[in-house]
């Protein structure tokens, strides 16, 4: 009770005014009133304050213990992957499932104007919290073992990759290395542990969705366009703008030049996205 209050409540001050008795009794209750109203109010604060937060906090933890399915294709020009022309036109489908920042997805590509182009299904497991993530990815080309479940050593079609990274926000940073499979060789002719390593920036410019890339290949291998030492690889830009169709559905649109500065190559790929 502040000073100000106590001295209004002690009516023994007031009795050289001639102020009543129940005059007296009655500022007493008024200012008792006026006391239990403001420490309500005060308490009333602190409770919906609280209710903010935690109804804030709520539904962001809801949506990170949501199981999310991802449904999608992508129709290329070219199949352009870390400096390499691996198709012409292309099919591109994806299915993939997360949890709290684990996910499993599987990519694959199918040539459309050339269906002598390679074959490829990749199934990569990852794990994300914050800005960082860590993950394997399985390859699988249709050269040059056609079967699948084959997985013998010098014979097997698939490549298996180590990646991690960590999104910074102005600039992305990430590492990926082979580590069993169908792998390239070094100058040595032993396996390589082909590694490539990227850094993108993604921004936005004239109602698109942008983003820088430069890739580079840090010592010899023949996974990456036989790549006799450190290389840059990648140099690429890529704009994405959203077209509408309908109220509820549109077809993301992308555009992208690229460039592999080791083999003095360059390339224009365009292409859109369908999803639900």
């Amino acid at each position: 009770m502040s000073r100000d209050f106590r001295k209004a409540y002690d009516c023994r001050d007031l009795g050289s005014l001639n102020i009543t008795y129940s005059y007296c009794k009655t500022k007493k209750r008024r200012i008792m009133r006026k006391m239990r109203a403001m420490m309500s109010k005060r308490a009333m604060k602190r409770v919906g304050a609280a209710a903010l937060g935690l109804a804030a906090f709520m539904p962001s933890a809801q949506a990170q213990d949501k199981v999310e399915t991802t449904i999608g294709a992508d129709i290329v020009s070219q199949y352009y992957w870390r400096g390499q022309d691996l198709g012409a036109i292309s099919l591109q489908p994806t299915l993939g499932i997360g949890y709290k920042g684990l996910s499993l997805t599987a990519w694959g590509s199918v040539g459309i104007s050339q269906p002598s182009d390679t074959k490829e299904f990749d199934l990569t497991a990852a794990y994300e919290t914050g800005g960082f993530h860590v993950g394997v990815t399985d390859y699988w080309f249709n050269t040059p073992n056609e079967r699948y479940f084959s997985y013998a050593a010098h014979k097997t079609s698939h490549v298996f990759e180590a990646n991690v990274g960590y999104d910074f926000g102005p600039v992305a940073l990430n590492w990926y290395t082979n580590f069993a499979g169908n792998d390239g060789f070094n100058k040595s002719g032993d396996r390589a542990y082909s590694s490539y390593v990227e850094a993108t920036a993604p921004f936005k410019l004239g109602g698109c969705d942008w983003e820088a890339a430069l890739g580079a290949v840090p010592y010899a291998t023949s996974f990456y366009a036989d790549a006799h030492g450190f290389a840059v690889t990648n140099v690429s830009l890529k704009a994405t703008k959203d077209i509408k169709v309908t109220d509820t559905f549109s077809v993301p649109v992308f555009a992208q030049v690229a460039a592999n500065p080791s083999t003095e190559k360059a390339y224009l790929v365009v292409g859109f996205t369908l999803q639900p």
